[in-house]
């Protein structure tokens, strides 16, 4: 995918960027996409990662906020974590 012109794009870049990530509250859950992330951003610090579990507690949403630096960075986490087996949704 080319390179959005920053006049174009609606982020200025660097940002904070969250992106939340939706699985079953399975073990290793968080933990998969705290390295996911570390791997794309590696000054994020898994210890931040927001964690909520859904009523019946059978989900878990996981929020990350990271220092976004490019659409690249951006794209590219969202393809490795939408294609991870544990994940549900990523927003």
């Amino acid at each position: 995918m080319p390179e959005i012109p920053p006049e174009e794009s609606l982020l200025q870049f660097p940002c904070d960027f969250p992106i939340k990530v939706m699985g079953k509250n399975a073990e290793g859950f968080a933990q998969a996409v705290a390295d996911i992330v570390v791997t794309h951003a590696p000054d994020f610090d898994p210890a931040t990662m927001e964690m909520r579990p859904s009523k019946e507690n059978h989900y878990l949403s996981l929020t990350a906020t990271i220092r976004a630096t490019s659409r690249v960075q951006l794209d590219a986490l969202y393809r490795e974590l939408t294609a991870h087996p544990m994940v549900s949704v990523v927003l």
